[in-house]
């Protein structure tokens, strides 16, 4: 399948979060990334339900939500409310994770898991068969703008092996440092989906970036 670019709302301007969205919507984006963060799980705290719930009511594109946040089981039935159609939690924040993304493919949309950098994708083999992707962070969780973590490779490479070796149908999504000088040989080495946040946003023709991150072969 051709790979897939989720621009990170996190590095947009949200004294113009209109303009933004309507952005994406215009792009040849395939989904639109939103980073929940608490303060907790993270040293950061990012945007809540009403903000979700805005974008959910402009965005043309699926809403692939990142909980990295403490207890997410509290929280699953409201994003599904507010119009997620992909929610990854992180696997070090799930103290059930079988019951975790059981109840979100439940609640109708696909479910995730993220790993933090320091987490061995080993853990995942026996949740591979009840998940629809894996989320490979490739910078420390809390902050845009960080660079990449060029182990991370490695990483996804194994990663790749499992699934392929298992037969399972789940994407790979990586997010941290992403842009146009690394993205192609993350797809080589097997991901699926791109998220793209400073890159995006900062450049001077976010659209055109990301054209060219999706036209990357």
């Amino acid at each position: 399948m051709d790979h897939l670019v989720s621009p990170s709302l996190l590095a947009a301007d949200f004294g113009n979060l209109r303009k933004e969205v309507l952005m994406v919507n215009r792009s040849q984006a395939d989904w639109i990334h939103l980073d929940i963060m608490d303060g907790l799980f993270v040293p950061n705290i990012s945007f809540g339900f009403p903000v979700v719930d805005y974008v959910r009511s402009t965005s043309e594109k699926p809403l692939d939500v990142h909980l990295m946040i403490v207890d997410p089981d509290r929280y699953l039935s409201r994003f599904h409310d507010a119009g997620a159609s992909i929610l990854t939690v992180q696997f070090e924040a799930c103290t059930h994770l079988h019951r975790t993304v059981s109840e979100i493919r439940n609640l109708g949309m696909r479910a995730g898991v993220a790993l933090n950098p320091h987490t061995p994708v080993s853990l995942l083999r026996n949740i591979l068969p009840i998940i629809d992707m894996v989320l490979i962070m490739t910078v420390n969780p809390g902050f845009g703008g960080q660079s990449f973590i060029n182990e991370s490779y490695n990483k996804i490479g194994e990663l790749r092996n499992m699934i392929d070796t298992g037969g399972y149908k789940i994407l790979i999504e990586v997010d941290g440092g992403i842009d146009t000088t690394n993205a192609a040989q993350l797809i080589d080495t097997g991901v699926n989906v791109l998220v793209a946040g400073n890159s995006v946003f900062s450049s001077p023709d976010p659209a055109e970036t990301i054209r060219k991150l999706k036209t990357l072969k």
